[in-house]
């Protein structure tokens, strides 16, 4: 069939095993020749293709709900309800969007960015279901590193002590952006080489599934239902949880994935299906690939793969941080590394591969990851721990409560600050400034190139004084030759070009100084600029040199316009009486949507043509007054 053709995911009901099989072969075909042109998601969909056919073919989407935790690896179920035409739009500004979104069908009943919603979100569904006395089933797909968090047990726990229904697909793969970690994944990996699931496997089909006798045995006999149980559920922890559990199925048998969901949706409680999995399947550089370079990739030639690149001038600001944190690690040996499941993201295999035993994967567990660093530190460690600015929200409290409170001296790195780009809302990193500015004792920067960035790790380090919040964007940075170990005075701004003559003033921060400073020149501007690189503590000599000049200043932010960089400078002159006539841009009280961050900018009225605009028209302001 064309799969061009796809309306809706009706189709599948009337498909055999082997038309199954095809389709899901040219769907897998699809998907590589098309992410390879546009960028994605690409394992994680590759390794989901035949789970999702054998959903959509037991369930009946959108009357039952299929919850992609994340949401990532959807793209299999985009293709079957409809949307294949859509995908050479895949993350790009007003495009098809590479996670769920409600607003693209009635089929996603969900949407997520972070991991370890579904659950949660499934169980709230199937309460609220039950109270309206309707009768429909709630899929949650969960992997197996998401599983693994806090949020996910917690979730568990809960749903074992209801009597609401909720169909768990536990989508094992043994591999998120990175490799598990944690006494949960030996568990998984144990299971899977256990004699159990060669029982099971081998015995699945002739046991039970291939009669509706067999699916609906386990509802008719609490006996028979122990005996099944003994002979193809595998005992797991699930059972501690008080939810039942089949499996692990093979995730690329259609017959086997097909029969045991005709099995949990037989059943009148909550399951866990635990389905094994092959990352990246049909593509084998994407299979044997263990550093995640396939989990999300840019356009690239797939009949050659991805191809690194060695470029002598720029590296991405995650390498350059972590090759400084590297190069302390050597001279220090109290210095400790700490990642939420993201060594590869952060770039910080080389710590990793240098001081083993002092770094450390948690997982998908940022809470936990922020109070592990606490602990650290009150044993006199120099941790530094790093995670996207996305991710760090939740762990809020934990910096606020368990690391500022108690003024524990440590380095934070805040990785992709500011917009991200296709990712969109859910990735966006604009909204952890405004959460964590109020938080009293920490020490809060921001770098305009790769120099100051090591000057500031420098400070932290040396210091080793205060919580202090390193934040960086995504995207390259020109490489930084030599290592220094200098370090910069807590809390002070930098005139970048203090013009005398000037009336108007550009206060802004990380890239964006080196971006209004060429504007500046090109265009001759009689305007000055400042480098506004500490958040916190602000720098109050210049703050007040600026009233002294009667300087008419924009503050020009790529985020969040409340609570921002703009706000405390407007509160810092009001508190202190001091009048001064000032200008804001940034973003207003909404959600950016993706879009290359180019094209964002200029969306958001943002870019450099626009701060050009205002300068005009605070200048024009001028000279009519």
């Amino acid at each position: 069939m064309n799969i061009r053709n796809i309306k809706d995911p009706s189709f599948l009901k009337d498909l055999s095993i082997t038309s199954l099989d095809e389709l899901s072969s040219d769907i897998r075909t699809f998907l590589i020749q098309n992410i390879s042109k546009t960028g994605g998601h690409f394992s994680s969909n590759l390794g989901i293709v035949e789970l999702t056919v054998a959903l959509h073919y037991v369930f009946d989407s959108p009357k039952d709900r299929i919850l992609f935790d994340v949401g990532h690896q959807s793209y299999v179920h985009k293709i079957l309800t409809g949307r294949i035409n859509d995908f050479d739009t895949l993350r790009q500004l007003n495009g098809l969007s590479g996670f769920q979104k409600r607003y693209e069908s009635v089929h996603d009943h969900f949407e997520a960015g972070h991991s370890s919603t579904a659950i949660s979100g499934a169980i709230g569904m199937a309460i609220a279901r039950d109270l309206n006395k309707e009768k429909y089933e709630i899929i949650s797909i969960v992997g197996d590193a998401a599983l693994m968090s806090g949020m996910s047990l917690e979730a568990l726990n809960h749903l074992g002590s209801l009597k609401n229904k909720v169909i768990i697909v536990l989508n094992d793969n043994d591999m998120s952006i990175g490799k598990n970690v944690g006494g949960l994944s030996i568990f998984l990996n144990d299971v899977r080489r256990s004699s159990k699931y060669r029982v099971a496997r081998d015995n699945y089909v002739s046991v039970l599934s291939k009669t509706k006798l067999g699916n609906k045995i386990y509802t008719l006999s609490k006996s028979v239902k122990e005996k099944i149980k003994k002979r193809i559920m595998a005992e797991s922890m699930f059972s501690e949880f008080g939810v039942d559990y089949i499996g692990p199925v093979d995730g690329h048998n259609l017959r086997d994935l097909i029969d045991a969901f005709m099995m949990a949706k037989e059943m009148p409680h909550s399951v866990v299906v635990h389905v094994h999995t092959k990352k990246g399947k049909g593509y084998p550089l994407a299979e044997y690939d263990k550093q995640g370079i396939y989990h999300g990739v840019s356009p690239f030639d797939y009949s050659k793969g991805i191809i690194p690149q060695n470029d002598k001038i720029m590296e991405s600001w995650s390498q350059l941080i972590s090759n400084h944190i590297d190069y302390l690690m050597n001279k220090d040996d109290d210095i400790v590394v700490i990642t939420p499941a993201m060594i590869t993201g952060s770039a910080l295999r080389d710590c990793f591969l240098h001081h083993p035993q002092r770094c450390f994967d948690v997982g998908i567990a940022e809470e936990h990851a922020m109070t592990l660093t606490a602990g650290l530190s009150l044993n006199h460690k120099k941790p530094y721990l790093t995670i996207y600015s996305s991710f760090i929200q939740r762990a809020y409290d934990q910096l606020n409560h368990d690391i500022a409170r108690m003024d524990l001296p440590c380095l934070i790195g805040i990785d992709r600050a500011g917009l991200v780009g296709e990712d969109g809302d859910t990735h966006h990193g604009v909204f952890e400034l405004s959460a964590f500015l109020s938080i009293p004792h920490i020490i809060y920067m921001t770098p305009k190139d790769g120099l100051e960035a090591t000057k500031m790790i420098n400070t932290a380090m040396f210091n080793h004084d205060h919580p202090y919040l390193l934040r960086f964007p995504k995207g390259s940075v020109k490489k930084v030759e030599l290592n220094t170990l200098e370090t910069i005075e807590v809390g002070s701004w930098q005139w970048i070009i203090d013009n005398k003559e000037s009336s108007i003033t550009v206060v802004t921060y990380d890239i964006k100084v080196n971006q209004v400073k060429t504007m500046i020149e090109e265009k001759n501007l009689n305007i000055s600029l400042i480098n506004a690189r500490f958040f916190k503590p602000m720098d109050d000599k210049v703050l007040d040199e600026l009233v002294n000049r009667k300087q008419k200043v924009l503050v020009y932010e790529t985020d969040m316009l409340n609570g921002g960089l703009g706000s405390l400078m407007s509160h810092y002159y009001h508190k202190n009486h001091k009048d001064i006539e000032m200008y804001f841009m940034g973003i207003d009280d909404h959600y950016v949507p993706q879009g290359k961050i180019n094209e964002l900018l200029k969306e958001e009225h943002l870019d450099i043509e626009h701060l050009y605009l205002k300068l005009k028209e605070i200048s024009n302001e001028e000279r009519e007054n």
